[in-house]
């Protein structure tokens, strides 16, 4: 079998896989289960806005910074964000699905960041300090959320005043949220938006604690 079949049988995989996983989250909230996560491992070729380096970029972080990666995953952004902060910050990776957090914690060592706590649990389950990051960032996780004005509440009461929450969705993602859903959800808690990145399809909202 040549090599171009090989490649396109894996994209057409790729998709069914993608196509079924959106069609299943349509009738409930469902996390990227732990086998399927190479899907959102490595950054999206064809979204600029989505991908780790361009996230962290807009956060304007330096060392110091105390840092939520919400829902990290397998880890995606964890490293890029502890090598940001520096050894005198910290980033508090969090995830419901101890498998993700295995993943994330197996990339995290080996790339030597020894600034980075894992805490498994899920958004609006009352787990993050009150007032206690500079930022945080939730990357297409927003839909998979069963209650997220509870999930943005928490987020809320945790960044300190001045604080930033990154916001990111792509259409790619079987829980696309809308901007204007998400921007509503976010004021209804006391956010407000300060800067907007990308465009209708795929983009990057920060959202600032008064």
């Amino acid at each position: 079998m040549s090599a171009s079949i090989i490649i396109l049988l894996a994209v057409a995989v790729t998709v069914l896989i993608a196509v079924a996983w959106r069609f299943a989250s349509r009738r409930q909230s469902l996390p990227c289960p732990v086998w399927l996560r190479w899907l959102v491992e490595l950054d999206n070729p064809f979204t600029k806005t989505n991908r780790a380096a361009f996230i962290v970029e807009t956060l304007a972080l330096s060392h110091g910074k105390t840092v939520l990666d919400a829902g990290c995953g397998p880890g995606r952004l964890t490293v890029p964000l502890a090598r940001s902060v520096g050894a005198a910050g910290s980033v508090v990776a969090l995830d419901i699905q101890p498998g993700m957090l295995a993943r994330a914690k197996a990339k995290t060592e080996a790339a030597g960041q020894a600034n980075v706590q894992f805490v498994a649990a899920g958004l609006g389950d009352g787990m993050l300090p009150a007032s206690h990051f500079d930022r945080a960032v939730l990357v297409t996780v927003l839909g998979e959320i069963p209650y997220p004005a509870v999930a943005l509440a928490e987020l809320f009461g945790a960044l300190k005043s001045g604080g930033l929450l990154a916001i990111v969705e792509v259409i790619f993602d079987p829980h696309f949220q809308s901007r204007s859903t998400v921007t509503r959800l976010a004021a209804s808690v006391g956010f407000r938006e300060r800067a907007f990145f990308g465009h209708s399809l795929a983009y990057v909202i920060h959202f600032e604690k008064p």
